[in-house]
């Protein structure tokens, strides 16, 4: 066990911990909901076609674009009958980064793990949920309107009863 420790610190001092732990490539898998089998594009942040093919697939994707910058991935998503989807794919910094700080690895943390972009991760897996086609997709803070004329007797019902209660 001593010598595993010393081993680590020795190896934290002259390269990265994260890059050690992490590596300089991540595998994600990649899913579309209601329905895996549609058709998915990745570029990356310089708008390289880095896959075509379809869900689910697992891929092996790059976490580093260069010094101190993680790779940032676009995933599109089609599939007949429903609403196409696009998903951006940014890393965060991983944990393993900070370990740098504990073994003593300045070299790593200044050099070695923001040159391999092993300091990012990425999440192992993404789903893009698609929506039928011409179905509105609706967000937190959005607001719908509906006429009056296109509600039932019962929901008008109820309306007034909520709109009176307050």
């Amino acid at each position: 066990m001593k010598r595993l420790l010393i081993a680590c610190l020795v190896a934290g001092t002259l390269t990265g911990c994260a890059s050690i732990f992490n590596g300089t490539t991540q595998s994600v898998v990649l899913h579309s909901a209601p329905q895996e089998g549609a058709a998915v594009s990745v570029t990356n942040r310089a708008g390289e076609t880095v896959h075509t093919g379809t869900t689910p697939v697992t891929l092996t994707l790059k976490r580093g674009a260069g010094y101190f910058k993680g790779e940032s991935y676009t995933i599109r998503m089609k599939k007949e009958g429903f609403a196409d989807k696009e998903i951006v794919l940014t890393p965060t910094v991983s944990g393993w980064y900070f370990g740098n700080l504990m073994l003593g690895g300045l070299l790593g943390m200044l050099a070695i793990d923001p040159a391999t972009g092993g300091m990012y991760t990425f999440p192992d897996s993404v789903t893009g949920t698609l929506n039928a086609a011409g179905t509105p997709t609706s967000s937190a803070g959005s607001l719908t309107i509906v006429s009056t004329d296109a509600l039932s007797p019962e929901q008008m019902r109820h309306a007034r009863l909520v709109a009176t209660a307050r």
